[in-house]
């Protein structure tokens, strides 16, 4: 058997690997989210103001007139045009991109997605498309790490890991969010939390904020003053606002498909659409400005409390619109801006609107917009830890916690219970893919095999016959067909070996009648430990192509304290079945006496 210690060095040497690669590509991430922020700034300054400039500017200001209109229709034929002969895996807002390379295509991402990406993003968003630039980069962030993964020696699940590294390095570097883009990580791409992914993704989204801090900005991404949450006393509209959240993000889900349903019976080429959807955002953006571009200003603004009620309606509606048409013809853009800036709007507005209703409430339009900001994504993407902590990341306000927790996990509870799908699983779903919607430790990983062998093991001399054990097995005898391996013991009642109702049956075949069970069993024995996890055990089945498994402890391998089989491995499931709720107390009790039954054993394995 392998030897334990040589497994746990051989993990520990792929983790290091894996960790140094992430950094690579932490490091990397970081400096393509800077390359591409200067390149918008760059088409934005050249197409709204005619100048040549790297600084980042608003597109509120521009004096450019009825060309407005036509800027966001030259960034739809182009991002067509590169579609179509540079890779069709451009369009979206990235997020469900990343997904799907990690549920069908085992993590797998063209290397060129890194490069026609972020162009084909900031080309867009340049031209005034209602994008942020954040989930290009965590595309092109997961195809960087696909890429690495793919032309090194990694396996699949490393390969997830180093996806996942770069999705969460592109989130961290566009915002400075190191923790959420971890979680983001977490909930989205890997379901899962362990060592070996969790080191690699903190390295990741480490290193590629600190570029951002060290390139473009190192103090919050939006500085606002005190807020006042106003608790506990708030606490009631908080409530409230959070199923408002709940039912804005489903409003957005549907409508969102619905616009692609639509689009779609026009039969248009699918590089022709994202053009007609720019038409209808220069439209927008002609008597609304704010709606082109990410709209970063215009969200610390919200926060800040700078708009009159009704202004701020204007811009939650037009900035809607824009996203569904832009995203409803499947152009190239950040959905996390465009829809922080649509929750933002919601929650400044409600509590505009109960201080017009109720003069007492004095509530903060600001710490509400907050709230509402990171409440609506979190409940769109299905990622509400991770929409809970990026907010105060991003404003460093702390005091922000206990509403943000309370508003983002109704909203999200809201959000599920009216619609299962997210907005990114809704994609993918209708493509009939499968897609885990949470995560939990495997029950094997929780179990150790003393729960669920079989104790009562019976055994038989190492000096008995195979002529012997045949006619006990015809007979019906149960010691001997309790378990179709049965362990071969000594004179000191020491394990030695296993024989099979298959090896017996072969011996006979072959004439081997009056050889000994030692002679004919297997004396390289694969063994299970009492106080391993089951999981450990099964994969030695795996490994051994084998179905069963003598107990022993690890402090004593020759004495035999237990059988694991597969209906041994069937009832760790049963049980956990059982405590969800899933298969009622009873059943799961009966069928877990089959398991313990001779003849179900026999079938079982």
């Amino acid at each position: 058997m392998r030897d334990v210690q040589a497994t746990t060095e051989e993990s520990g040497a792929r983790l290091l690997y894996i960790s140094i690669l992430a950094a690579i590509i932490g490091v990397g991430t970081g400096l393509i989210m800077y390359v591409l922020y200067h390149l918008i700034a760059l088409i934005t300054n050249l197409v709204f103001y005619h100048r040549v400039s790297f600084l980042f500017v608003s597109e509120v200001g521009t004096q450019i007139g009825l060309l407005a209109i036509l800027m966001p229709v030259i960034g739809g034929v182009l991002v067509g045009l590169m579609s179509k002969y540079g890779t069709n895996q451009i369009q979206g807002h990235g997020l469900p991109e990343a997904l799907e390379a990690v549920v069908s295509n085992k993590s797998r991402i063209p290397g060129k997605v890194a490069i026609w990406k972020p162009l084909s993003a900031a080309i867009v968003i340049g031209t005034g498309g209602p994008f942020g630039a954040e989930g290009p980069i965590i595309q092109t962030g997961g195809a960087v790490g696909s890429f690495i993964g793919q032309i090194l020696n990694t396996t699949e699940s490393e390969r997830r890991i180093l996806l996942a590294c770069g999705s969460a390095a592109g989130l961290a570097a566009t915002f400075g969010t190191p923790i959420s883009g971890v979680i983001m990580a977490i909930e989205i791409l890997l379901f899962e939390f362990r060592t070996r992914s969790f080191i690699p993704l903190v390295i990741a989204s480490s290193l590629a904020t600190a570029v951002r801090f060290q390139l473009i900005q190192s103090g919050a991404m939006f500085p606002i003053g005190s807020l006042d949450f106003n608790l506990p006393y708030a606490l009631p509209y908080y409530v409230i606002l959070g199923v408002i959240c709940g039912l804005t993000a489903v409003f957005f889900i549907k409508t969102l498909y619905w616009a692609e349903d639509q689009f779609e019976k026009l039969h248009l080429s699918p590089y022709v659409l994202p053009s007609v959807g720019a038409l209808g955002v220069g439209v927008l953006g002609y008597f609304v400005p704010r709606i082109f571009g990410p709209g970063y200003d215009t969200i610390g603004a919200i926060l800040e409390n700078q708009f009159v009620l009704s202004a701020l309606l204007v811009i939650l509606a037009f900035k809607f619109i824009a996203l569904i048409l832009s995203l409803g013809t499947r152009t190239s853009g950040g959905l996390l801006a465009p829809v922080f800036m649509i929750g933002a709007a919601i929650g400044g507005l409600f509590a505009m609107v109960v201080n017009h209703l109720i003069p007492g409430a004095n509530l903060s339009p600001g710490a509400f917009a907050l709230v509402g900001m990171g409440a609506v994504f979190g409940a769109s993407v299905r990622a509400t830890f991770a929409f809970i902590i990026f907010p105060l990341e991003m404003t460093r306000n702390f005091n922000s916690v206990l509403p943000l927790m309370l508003v983002g996990v109704i909203a999200s509870g809201v959000a599920y219970v009216l619609y299962r799908n997210s907005v990114i699983t809704e994609k993918l779903v209708r493509r009939g893919l499968l897609i885990p919607q949470d995560y939990e430790a495997d029950i094997f990983k929780r179990v150790p095999v003393s729960d669920v062998m079989d104790t009562d093991v019976p055994t038989i001399g190492m000096g008995m016959t195979i002529r012997e054990l045949s006619e006990k097995i015809q007979r019906g005898d149960p010691d001997v067909n309790r378990h179709k391996g049965i362990p071969i013991v000594n004179a000191e009642n020491k394990l030695v070996g296993i024989i099979t109702h298959n090896d017996v049956r072969k011996a006979v075949q072959a004439g081997l009648q009056d050889k000994t069970v030692s002679d004919a069993g297997s004396k390289e024995l694969v063994l299970a430990f009492q106080a391993e996890p089951l999981y450990e055990a099964v994969v030695r089945m795996l490994n051994h192509d084998i179905g069963r498994l003598p107990v022993v402890k690890r402090d004593d391998v020759h004495t035999i304290v237990g059988y694991l089989g597969r209906g041994q491995v069937i009832s760790a499931r049963l049980k956990k079945l059982a405590e969800d709720g899933i298969i009622p107390p009873e059943v799961a009790e009966e069928r877990l006496e089959k398991t313990r039954r001779p003849t179900e054993d026999i079938q079982a394995s």
